[in-house]
């Protein structure tokens, strides 16, 4: 199979011939069709996530077709659609895994990072944490759901009732949440780059109720915000946009070193906290709900062997929305 591998942090992936993948007992194997790009392949790539499991296959909102069944597992059929998010697998039975927070279990793995990732025609993965896809969505644009859209519902969620959310960072997870939010009676405000206005002008089409720069204040206080960006210095200045008794929420999972800041921006029982990973019951729940927003990505497409243009592109902005590579026709 044909496969883009990274063989160490700093380097270009390269195109390889490997040999396809068997499954072994409760994994499947699948056919892949479209993998989405996503800032912690970045990370990866770059170094910033450090133990990768080299040479590695990175992708880890891997969306394929059922091409073999390992022993043991139930509930799947030859031919099945599923997608594969970045949770992998987990033991199972700490005290994490048996209280519902999987995500926070110190023996997790990671899809694309500890196991082989989607920039791939075939990859097998752990049966547990494949998700039937719902109807409605072609390859494409399901696949930015997986990661884009469950990370960035899991911050959503953290952002409690928030009724006024700021996004800053608007790229593939805010362009999804937006339309949860609207759906839930919510109003966003977008927060992009200086001078962005494209950005600007592709959050206001999807109904924020106001759009500018991160170092911009908005036209009312937040409730809460959320941080897409991986900008540490964007924290106190979301601290300063958020009322007392609001949250910011740090939806990566990297995140440059935040800078020292005055307690006043804390006080007032503001809340800082992060999100880790997601569960399984985060995708259950955020794949039922899709289809009724109903949500629509924007994708911009690579094949297979310009993974590395997608990652290019990703680094410097050049696109709306998300980057999906794929892989194979449906």
């Amino acid at each position: 199979m044909r496969a883009m591998v990274l063989d160490a942090p700093g380097r270009a992936l390269r195109l390889a011939e490997l040999d396809a993948p068997t499954p072994k007992p409760g994994e499947l194997l699948l056919d892949v069709t479209a993998c989405g790009v996503c800032r912690t392949d970045l990370h990866i790539v770059d170094g910033e996530l450090t133990e990768p499991a080299l040479p590695l296959v990175p992708g880890h909102q891997i969306v394929g077709r059922v091409a073999g069944i390992g022993a043991d597992v139930r509930g799947f059929a030859l031919g099945d659609r599923v997608g594969v998010p970045w949770l992998g697998a987990t033991c199972g039975t700490c005290g994490y895994c048996a209280s519902g927070q999987e995500n926070l279990c110190d023996d997790a793995r990671f899809t694309g990072y500890d196991l082989p990732g989607g920039f791939a025609e075939q990859t097998v993965a752990d049966a547990r944490f494949c998700f039937p896809l719902p109807d409605g969505f072609a390859d494409l644009q399901a696949a930015p759901l997986l990661c884009a859209g469950l990370i960035g519902y899991r911050a959503f969620r953290m952002a409690g009732d928030a009724e006024r959310i700021g996004l800053y960072g608007f790229g593939a997870a805010a362009h999804i949440m937006v339309q949860v939010a609207r759906f839930r009676g919510r109003r966003t405000f977008a927060f992009t780059r200086a001078g962005d206005t494209v950005g600007q002008d592709f959050a206001r089409s999807l109904g924020v109720a106001w759009a500018g720069a991160s170092g911009e204040a908005p036209p009312e206080p937040l409730d809460a915000a959320i941080l897409f960006a991986p900008v540490g210095a964007l924290l106190p200045e979301a601290l300063r946009q958020v009322r007392k008794g609001g949250v910011v929420v740090c939806a990566g999972i990297h995140m440059s070193e935040i800078p020292a800041f005055s307690y006043d921006l804390l006080w007032g029982e503001r809340v800082v906290r992060s999100v880790a990973n997601l569960t399984r019951a985060d995708g259950l729940e955020f794949l039922a709900l899709a289809p009724r927003v109903p949500i629509t990505t924007e994708v911009s497409v690579y094949p297979l062997e310009e993974a590395n243009a997608a990652l290019d592109d990703l680094r410097a902005g050049r696109f709306s929305g998300a980057a999906v590579v794929q892989v194979r026709q449906p």
